[in-house]
């Protein structure tokens, strides 16, 4: 397990409240948690050097920009030597239609998700990942029909019981 960042009550609002609205002045930031702008700031950079905050991203209405389909591919290796997880998730890495990648435990290595403009560009997408022979064993995937429910951010409040705040 990873060592947790060090920080207090006034640091998770920060984190809760940019989780929500990442384009917030600093001065709007500061208002909302009660601090001043000064050493709101201050922990806000600290958060962004200590790498707790990652970055800032829009999020996307992919629906407006056209057709597309979303798919989660549960994949199995043929060999399980560290060198061929590496090697997979190397040239995952590459395909920029996968957004997400995770290596699982249970009855398959690894969970995908996929973007990708239709369903026919996906299964031609899998028949190259097949072709660049990364040790795909098989897969089986899920075609996203509707999404309904999803959340922006993490549930840090939860994640961050180790601590007592009032």
């Amino acid at each position: 397990m990873r060592s947790a960042v060090s920080f207090d009550r006034f640091d998770l609002k920060i984190l809760v409240h940019l989780q929500r609205e990442g384009r917030c002045s600093n001065v709007d930031l500061a208002e909302s948690i009660g601090l001043s702008p000064s050493p709101c700031l201050m922990r806000t950079r600290r958060l962004e050097e200590t790498g707790l905050i990652r970055g800032y991203s829009a999020d996307i209405a992919l629906e407006k920009l056209g057709d597309h389909v979303i798919v989660f591919s549960e994949v199995t290796l043929g060999s399980h030597r560290p060198d061929d997880f590496r090697r997979f998730e190397e040239a995952a890495a590459k395909y920029e239609e996968i957004v997400e990648c995770y290596n699982v435990s249970g009855g398959y290595d690894y969970l995908l998700k996929i973007v990708a403009p239709g369903v026919g560009y996906f299964q031609a997408l899998m028949e190259k990942m097949l072709e660049d022979d990364i040790g795909i064993e098989r897969f089986a995937s899920r075609i996203v029909l509707r999404q309904s429910l999803g959340r922006r951010g993490y549930p840090l409040r939860i994640i961050a019981t180790q601590k007592r705040w009032d």
